[in-house]
């Protein structure tokens, strides 16, 4: 059985709100691929989905050892994981990611921040935290945050459209 969560965890997720979400990248420049790592599968599933929807190519991994596995065959210009995770937890991706020299910008989306371990090895990047529960545009302005930072310069932006979040039912 699932452990509770509190109130309005999902609220973010599934809240039938409008939100405004800006493509990546121009027709000429090639999409942005971002890999989301979540064991949720309906967090997974919305972050994909809204990320696609904004214009990135997206794959998603349910744990730590199956986005290990994505990274060693792709290339990737973002990582978003979830920290508690079945197999290997975030920290201990991005222990991996850094013993194997790869340069990868992280987002750190989740309910629990590993504080004491990223203190433990402050040579561990994350570019940026994502507290959960949070909305579709703060993971859209993250996202575009951390890609802008890691670029080092403006990215073509296309004109704001309005797109509606997916229709994802809790079962209950």
């Amino acid at each position: 059985m699932a452990a509770a969560r509190p109130s309005g965890y999902y609220r973010a997720m599934i809240e039938p709100e409008i939100f405004k979400a800006e493509a990546p990248a121009s027709a000429a420049a090639q999409r942005q691929r971002i890999l989301v790592v979540d064991d949720e599968r309906m967090i997974r599933q919305l972050n994909t989905e809204v990320l696609s929807c904004s214009g990135y190519q997206v794959d998603a991994a349910e744990n730590g050892a199956v986005a290990w596995d994505a990274l060693q065959l792709n290339n990737y210009d973002l990582l978003i994981t979830d920290h508690d995770m079945p197999k290997v937890t975030g920290v201990e991706l991005l222990q991996k990611i850094h013993a194997a020299r790869m340069a990868l910008p992280v987002i750190m989306a989740t309910g629990t921040p590993p504080e004491e371990e990223l203190d433990r090895h402050p040579w561990l990047q994350i570019q940026a935290i994502l507290l959960k529960p949070y909305t579709f545009n703060e993971l859209l302005g993250t996202v575009k945050s951390v890609l802008h930072a890691a670029t080092g310069g403006p990215q073509p932006i296309a004109p704001s459209r309005q797109i509606q979040p997916p229709d994802f039912r809790l079962q209950t």
